[in-house]
């Protein structure tokens, strides 16, 4: 985490401590919510059978960043029906909109995304096979992450018009979570700057409070700009920009040794050339750089523009850095992880048919994998890893504006891969569906517990303001609206 230096590391676990046990010493069940609760969670139940009809035709539909156009109608036309004020193309994103309900403090949002990913298209059975070839699928279950984001929000707004609950509800409409990161650029709109406190959930393998960070990533593309010749005739009079490209990805690869363990490097060649007896004379490479910090991608990047312009130099050509976007790592608010933790033992774990066990276990077979199902287990509380593991997300950036809460719900077979097929086959059927509805209840009664208790969202305040203390955040996207890159 980022504390400010003056704070010992004492001094930030006897905080730690001392706002779980806020959070911990009262359970769920016990207080005066849990009839509110308990009316959230009739209200995700009268609505279910929309929801879920709503989650199938997203997954249908398929629709990739920044193309969510259907699919994002689909969210706020439900939204607007249910009495929610809906403003559409927020942030300059046409596929972006916020639905709000209610006034006055506590100001409490939840994040829904709704964006697939390209070339996955699957059937929702156990083997795999295309459902269109070539299309996009739900690699990453957004279909459901979305749905039940607006499913706990319609719960909210339900306890609020009915005088139950003070405050505010706010559902955000998030797309290209995948490619550009949609947050990012509402968050450089200032969307989130009134809010007290903001949720959200991701499909898994597993059902677990999130207590560890996401990477920082930065990707840009680098163009090299040289000089066409005959490859045999007088190469001397060429400038290749493609030589100056593996001049780069040599001196990115060399840098390998020589950066934190944290770090991570990944390239794709956009263009390399037309034909070989030709001296090309552009060249095209897309870069994303990432570390367990922000403030460790922003000097990664500086060493990447000082390898551009010495590629340049030594292939004498001319060379074009543009960074196309980013995320932050996720500012984790362990006083609000609780309070979801609480909630998900409050509600019990999920609960799969034998059907749907065998389902996944017929996945795993054809994967090679041993037949373990899927795991219905609540995962005991973990100690956060000092440095995350795997991807990058833009509720990270979210993270930095506001406390934010999130957690994951099985809706896939343990140690299947993601981004893959097995997930979009599960997010089309009852699997899918069961994991929605959970997350659905997790968000609304761990929002009940913020409205009807201020002090709550008082120590998440009190974490997330010591956490970002001596940091300044800056959004790692260029002016303008986001690019999707393409070759």
């Amino acid at each position: 985490m980022l504390f400010n230096k003056k704070y010992s590391g004492f001094s930030v676990f006897i905080f730690l401590i001392l706002s779980i046990f806020l959070i911990s010493s009262v359970a769920p069940g016990a207080t005066p919510a849990d009839k509110k609760k308990k009316e959230a969670l009739a209200s995700i139940d009268k609505h279910q059978a929309e929801i879920i009809a709503l989650s199938d035709r997203i997954w249908q539909l398929a629709e990739t960043a920044l193309e969510e156009t259907q699919s994002s109608k689909l969210l706020a036309d439900y939204a607007e029906a249910q009495g929610f004020k809906v403003e559409r193309g927020v942030a300059g994103l046409p596929t972006a909109f916020i639905a709000t309900y209610g006034q006055g403090r506590p100001v409490i949002g939840v994040l829904g995304e709704y964006d697939a990913l390209p070339g996955l298209s699957q059937k929702a059975q156990p083997v795999k096979e295309a459902l269109q070839p070539g299309a996009p699928g739900q690699g990453c279950g957004h279909n459901l992450l979305g749905t039940a984001a607006l499913s706990s929000a319609l719960a909210i707004k339900e306890l609020i018009e009915s005088g139950k609950l003070k405050g505010t509800i706010r559902f955000y409409g998030t797309p290209a979570e995948e490619v550009t990161g949609g947050k990012v650029y509402m968050v450089r709109a200032g969307l989130f700057d009134d809010l007290d406190a903001c949720l959200t959930w991701h499909p898994g393998a597993k059902t677990k409070v999130a207590v560890d960070s996401s990477q920082a990533i930065v990707e840009f593309i680098i163009e090299f700009f040289g000089q066409t010749a005959h490859a045999a005739g007088d190469p001397w009079d060429g400038r290749s920009a493609v030589a100056a490209m593996e001049l780069y990805t040599a001196g990115l690869n060399r840098m390998r040794e020589f950066v934190r363990p944290t770090v991570r490097m990944h390239y794709s060649i956009l263009n390399g050339g037309d034909v070989p007896n030709v001296v090309p004379a552009y060249a095209r490479l897309w870069c994303w750089l990432r570390d367990s910090k922000g403030t460790g991608v922003q000097q990664l990047m500086d060493r990447a523009r000082h390898l551009a312009e010495g590629a340049a130099l030594m292939a004498e050509v001319e060379q074009k850095l543009t960074v196309h976007g980013g995320n932050w790592e996720t500012l984790v608010n362990l006083t609000g992880e609780k309070l979801i933790f609480n909630n998900m033992n409050w509600l019990g774990p999920i609960k799969f048919t034998p059907e749907e066990q065998e389902f996944a276990k017929e996945i795993q077979k054809s994967l090679g994998l041993e037949p373990k199902g899927l795991d219905e287990t609540i995962q005991p509380w973990a100690t956060p890893k000092p440095d995350p593991e795997g991807g990058s997300t833009d509720v990270g950036d979210v993270s930095w504006q506001v406390p934010t809460l999130s957690f994951n719900v099985t809706t896939a077979p343990l140690d299947t891969p993601w981004h893959a097929w097995p997930v979009v086959a599960c997010g089309g059927m009852s699997i899918g569906h069961k994991g929605l509805i959970y997350a659905a209840r997790v968000l609304a009664a761990t929002m009940v517990d913020l409205y009807e208790n201020p002090k709550y969202i008082q120590a998440m305040k009190e974490e997330f303001e010591q956490k970002r203390k001596g940091v300044v955040y800056k959004p790692f996207i260029p002016e303008g609206p986001p690019v999707i890159i393409k070759k």
